[in-house]
């Protein structure tokens, strides 16, 4: 799918659509909520938001960092990607990937990485079909504090 989708760095203007692909995703906030978390996002150093548009549509969405570590080789993280729904199936999240992947080797790092949720089964079959290998099983734990 190209069909006049431009993938680019997120943009002031593309806010609005933020909160309905965040939703779509799993994770509904206000307006206001997702435009403090964009702001925090892009103010951090080696951190990305790309966005796929078409005429002026915000079509997709992905935020990407740097992630170096101690234990394993630094990498690039796909943080969260999401495709509008009525597009999933149609290229648009492997052209997402595919400019992660580029974005990877312009900071010269080796690999990107992404977690996806146990219950998000068809985001996996997704995944391995562009290229991904599972390789872990890890399980998160959160504390309030």
């Amino acid at each position: 799918m190209s069909g006049g989708i431009t993938i680019r760095p997120v943009e002031e203007a593309d806010l609005p659509a933020l909160p309905s692909l965040l939703a779509q995703l799993g994770y509904p906030m206000a307006a206001e909520e997702a435009a403090r978390r964009l702001a925090a996002v892009l103010a951090a150093p080696g951190h990305a938001v790309l966005v796929a548009v078409r005429d002026g549509a915000v079509l997709g969405l992905m935020h990407l960092f740097l992630r170096p570590a101690l234990e394993k080789p630094p990498e690039v993280v796909v943080q969260a990607l999401v495709v509008e729904a009525g597009l999933r199936g149609s290229g648009l999240g492997g052209r997402l990937l595919r400019a992660a992947e580029n974005w990877a080797r312009a900071q010269g790092q080796p690999s990107v990485s992404l977690h996806s949720g146990a219950q998000r089964e068809v985001a996996h079959a997704f995944y391995v079909a562009q290229g991904y290998a599972r390789v872990g099983g890890a399980v998160l734990f959160r504390k309030a504090v």
